[in-house]
Order: structure tokens, then C-alpha cells, then sequence
């Protein structure tokens, strides 16, 4: 499978070498006994799938510690467990952290370990966002197209189609405001960096790249420049609703009808569910809106890795246990057991697992895997996170909660990159604006 060529930095190849020598054989198995193996996680679901491999594995116990969610949840817990020696055998992550993970040598380097067989059977976009300079520090979960959710009732209402470029998305957006002053087509998220960050990738922007060691930053390259143009514009006509996500304010919003579509990855439909339990058969979804109707590219939002720890004392077993995970259907009607999911997995075999556990009546029977399918087959292998991004993330985040208040979205990009080389570079890393 290729992967485009990504470098953290030429410290981390160093790292490599040490943390593969020091991995390289298990211990044997306690005598008299199984493995036992600890799991750090914060996934909805992960305590059936945790008892299920428990119930059909003898060789192999995983004890389950569940974290917090959000930046003082499993992300802040591994760091500090790390520096103290007591890591657990296997985490969960967010992509967009892993690379701090990686650079700091949290994470084992598990190239060696990934057979083509694993290889295949997981999607060459979600492997893409684990591989860095063609070493692999993470196994993927899911992959999370961004998708338009959108009420089909209040659009037909207003004579409204549904937008399939962006370009119609702005004329719905004044059509709905000129027949119903109350509604509004959207919502501009205060909150949410990487939402913006999948709306850049899919108007062809990088933040970040790498050439022969040295990062590169650029937050407001033309795609990105056109994304937040298009949504200063929104917000400075009063077109879209500007609030931050998951917010009382947001989700009152779409409870009530006063927001028409939702733009997210494709583990939202169940949060909308959840969120709007009155929109039964009121919601659909369709493809995120292209800037050019023969333009496929499409950015993920959301998406979670399963990581062996520096810490661990059986790697071999703990990559046993994720494999299981994320390719055994077993695992994924687990996770499903515990409630309604929408995600999508990394591995395509298991779309059909998790079409079966989906329950289609509150989207009028509408089969949306189908849609994930198409969608996630459009994801490219080309975005970047760089090394610090849960900083780098704040910084946009306090930039974009200001553009309520007079503050632009080209503004917030700007001093994120500007108060993010710095931080760069005193971790060692070569660093220079694009």
C-alpha cells in the first residue's frame, strides 16, 4: 500500500530504532494464567467490546480503564502517565494528536508488526494519518467523512434544494432567510478547529507539510483563505447561525428547527439523534457541497487510533487485542450493543456490521452507510497534523470565538500560526512559514 512520505522530525527516526529494539520479543504470558493487558479509553461502547474479547480470548485479559473525554481526558492522562512510567498497554487517540504522541515517544512504532494482510484490510486514507515517513504509530478505528445533515421538511417548506455546491449552500442560506427572518441554514462553529480543518482539506488547503525534516505552516494558503472567506461572509450578513458546537445555544438550535442542516463527520448521526430526539423522520443526509460540481475531494472530521504504548511490557499482545478490534465483526457489534453509533470503520468489511446495528427510521429509511461508503472513498491521503496540535487547536478556537464580536476568521488563522512556530521551535524542530 503507499503512503506519501511524512516526517516528524529527524529526532523521531533516532526514537524509532530505540523503541523497536526495545519491543522487539513480548514477555512470555504469566505462568499459569493469561496476559494480562491495560486499555485506556474514552469510545462510547468500549466496555462490551472489552467483555466480549474477555469471553472468547484465554490467552489474553484486557483490563479497561474508562477516561474522560474532551483535552483532560485519555490525551492529558497518557501524557502525564508517560512521564511517570505508568502507562497503560493500549490507548485510544484522536488522529490529530497522534503526532505529538509519536514526536515524544509515547507511542511504539508498530511498522514491523503490520502485515499486508492488516494492511488491506483497513482504508489506505486511514492509514495515511498514522504512517509518518512510512513508519506506522497507530491503528485506525474509523474514518469520518464530513457529510451534510440537513431537514428535508423545512427545506421543501421553503422551496429550498438541496445544496450540492457551495456557491448554492450561500443562496440557500439567503433564500431561507428572506422567506422565514427566524431560521438559519447553518451554524459557524467558535469551537471546533479541526471542523475547520476538514473544510480546508477539502478546499485543497495544508497547514501543515514537511520536506526533508523541516515543517511548514501555512493557516491560510488559498484553500484554507477561500473556506474562511466564504463563512466571514456568512457571518457577516447574518446568514448562518454562530455559535459554539454541542453548546445549549447550538443544540436548542437544532432541537427546535431553527437551524436547517448540520455539517459534520459521519459519526454525528447518532449525536443528531441523541441531540434531536424529536427529529425522527426529519433529518436525511447528503454529500458535503463541492466548491466545483466535478471536484471529489472530501476533508474527515473526527475519527479515533488505538495506540501500543512506550510503556507496554507485551505489545505483541496488545496489537493482537487492537487488531481484533477494528477488523473482527464480533468487536464492532460490541461496540454497537451499547447504544446507536454512526460510525464509519476503517475496515470496509464492517460496513455491512455497522449498517445492520444502524437504525434507520429516524433518517425516513434513508441507508446513509451507502452515502459514508462514496464519501469516504474521497478522502485523501495528504493532510498533515502537525506536532502540537491540541495547542494549536486553542489558538484558532480563541481567535474564532471572537468572530461574533468583531473578529475575523482570517485573523484567528493568522495569530495561530504566528503563536505556533515558536512552540515549534523550542521543541527542536526546524521550522518555516510557507
Amino acid at each position: 500500500m503507499p503512503h506519501r512520505s511524512r516526517v516528524l522530525t529527524g529526532a523521531i527516526a533516532a526514537a524509532v530504532l530505540t523503541l523497536s529494539a526495545c519491543s522487539s520479543a513480548a514477555p512470555p504470558p504469566t505462568a499459569g494464567g493469561p496476559t494480562v493487558i491495560t486499555f485506556w479509553s474514552s469510545l462510547r461502547g468500549t466496555q462490551p467490546v472489552v467483555e466480549t474479547f474477555n469471553a472468547t480470548h484465554t490467552d489474553i485479559r484486557v483490563d479497561l480503564e474508562v477516561t474522560p473525554t474532551g483535552t483532560g481526558g485519555t490525551d492529558a492522562k497518557l501524557t502525564n502517565a508517560t512521564r511517570a512510567g505508568n502507562a497503560p498497554d493500549v490507548a485510544t487517540l484522536e488522529y490529530n494528536v497522534l503526532p505529538a504522541f509519536a514526536l515524544d515517544g509515547a507511542v511504539l512504532d508498530v511498522t514491523d508488526r503490520v502485515d499486508e494482510q492488516f494492511r488491506a484490510a483497513l482504508l489506505p486514507q486511514a492509514w495515511d494519518q498514522t504512517t509518518f515517513d512510512g513508519r506506522v504509530y497507530a491503528i485506525p478505528l474509523d474514518i469520518e467523512p464530513m457529510v451534510l445533515f440537513y431537514r428535508h421538511d423545512l427545506l421543501a417548506q421553503h422551496g429550498i434544494e438541496v445544496p450540492t455546491t457551495w456557491a448554492e449552500y450561500e443562496q440557500a442560506a439567503r433564500d431561507l432567510k428572506a422567506a422565514a427572518p427566524d431560521l438559519r441554514l447553518g451554524t459557524f462553529f467558535t469551537n471546533s478547529a479541526p471542523h475547520l480543518a476538514g473544510l480546508a482539506d477539502q478546499a485543497g488547503g495544508r497547514w501543515f507539510s514537511t520536506d526533508g525534516g523541516r515543517w511548514h505552516l501555512d493557516f491560510t494558503d488559498p484553500g484554507t483563505t477561500r473556506v474562511a472567506q466564504f463563512w466571514q461572509r456568512l457571518v457577516d450578513e447574518d446568514l448562518v447561525q454562530v455559535a459554539p458546537g454541542s453548546s445549549q445555544q447550538w443544540n436548542a438550535a437544532i432541537s427546535s428547527g431553527t437551524v436547517a442542516t448540520y455539517i459534520d463527520g459521519a459519526w454525528a448521526a447518532a449525536a443528531l439523534m441523541r441531540t434531536a430526539e424529536g427529529g425522527a423522520g426529519k433529518w436525511s443526509v447528503a454529500p458535503l457541497p463541492r466548491w466545483d460540481p466535478a471536484q471529489q475531494r472530501v476533508g474527515v472530521k473526527g475519527g479515533s487510533v488505538f495506540a501500543v504504548t512506550d510503556g507496554s511490557e507485551h505489545p505483541a499482545e496488545a496489537l493482537e487485542f487492537i487488531r481484533w478490534m477494528v477488523t473482527d465483526p464480533a468487536a464492532f457489534r460490541a461496540r454497537l450493543s451499547s447504544g446507536s453509533s454512526s460510525m464509519y470503520p476503517a475496515a470496509p468489511a464492517l460496513v455491512g456490521v455497522a449498517d445492520e446495528g444502524f437504525d434507520r427510521s429516524y433518517f425516513s429509511g434513508q441507508d446513509i452507510y451507502a452515502l459514508y461508503r462514496e464519501e469516504a472513498a474521497k478522502v485523501p491521503e495528504d493532510w498533515v497534523w502537525g506536532p502540537r496540535m491540541t495547542a494549536t487547536n486553542q489558538l484558532i478556537q480563541e481567535g474564532l470565538a471572537r468572530v461574533r464580536y468583531g473578529g475575523t476568521v482570517i485573523e484567528a488563522l493568522k495569530r495561530a500560526q504566528e503563536e505556533s512556530l515558536p512552540d515549534m521551535r523550542a521543541l527542536g524542530l526546524a521550522v518555516a512559514e510557507r
